[in-house]
């Protein structure tokens, strides 16, 4: 079987935009997944991707402008993996809101995730949520997303439109909406706490509120975060919603038209 310059260029195209969203994505962004398994799986996937979509010449009449038409083909891989990346920031905004009112929240951890330190409870959130993601086989969806949106953008046909900050105009909105319904039962709990502490205050002033309010916030918050294991699922539905949501959103401002 022989393979033209024409189809080469085509193929180096679509291995572009997966490589992107390999780098971008959740899961397959994670830096202790070894570098040659992201590269055979994307190489793996571009393969497929070339058989099944049908060949579109790529228009083009100089080098500079082949560069060019990479260089947008990785950006649109890079924008849709961070866009379904972006998501998992819930979590850590809501455990870091848990972790204020617990009392933990001089404790931080690295995130290999994010790069960033973020607070225990977040870690174990996006923990959770990753195991979730696993388990349910959502990373299948996310590669079904990156072969789809050839069918959306065709190879070469990337134009960025710049109102795609209203996809993240809104996320800004979810992402407060969520992370407090995620907070929601600790936030409640330790609301009742404060308030018998405050009658407690004026009932007893002689008591030292303070101490006894420090530990049982953290002895009432920790039960309650054993109570929420039991919502890790729906707190995953949640991210996975808003994931596909922002995918579904993001790639036709790539392809040149209104979301």
């Amino acid at each position: 079987m022989t393979v033209s310059l024409d189809h080469l260029e085509y193929f180096l195209l679509i291995l572009v935009r997966i490589s992107g969203f390999m780098v971008a994505a959740p899961i397959f962004s994670l830096r202790n997944i070894p570098m040659r398994v992201k590269t055979l799986l994307a190489l793996a996937i571009a393969i497929v991707v070339f058989h099944v979509i049908p060949y579109q010449e790529v228009q083009y009449s100089t080098t500079i402008e082949y560069a060019i038409v990479v260089i947008t083909e990785m950006l649109a891989g890079l924008i849709m993996g961070f866009m379904a990346n972006v998501s998992y920031y819930i979590l850590s905004f809501a455990g870091q809101i848990i972790d204020q009112e617990i009392g933990f929240s001089m404790v931080n951890q690295f995130d290999p995730i994010t790069s960033a330190q973020v607070t225990i409870t977040g870690n174990l959130y996006t923990y959770a949520v990753m195991l979730m993601v696993i388990i349910t086989n959502m990373h299948h969806y996310l590669i079904r997303a990156i072969t789809d949106s050839f069918q959306i953008i065709p190879v070469g046909g990337v134009v960025l439109d710049f109102n795609l900050y209203e996809v993240m105009k809104r996320f800004v909105v979810d992402y407060f909406v969520l992370g407090f319904r995620i907070v929601l039962p600790i936030f409640a709990s330790l609301l009742v706490v404060n308030t018998i502490l405050a009658i407690l205050a004026r009932v007893a002033p002689q008591m030292n509120m303070f101490v006894i309010g420090l530990q049982l916030k953290v002895f009432v918050g920790l039960v309650v975060l054993v109570l929420m294991v039991m919502m890790i699922t729906g707190v995953a539905d949640l991210i996975f919603r808003e994931m596909m949501s922002m995918l579904r959103e993001t790639i036709p401002y790539l392809g040149g038209t209104d979301g």
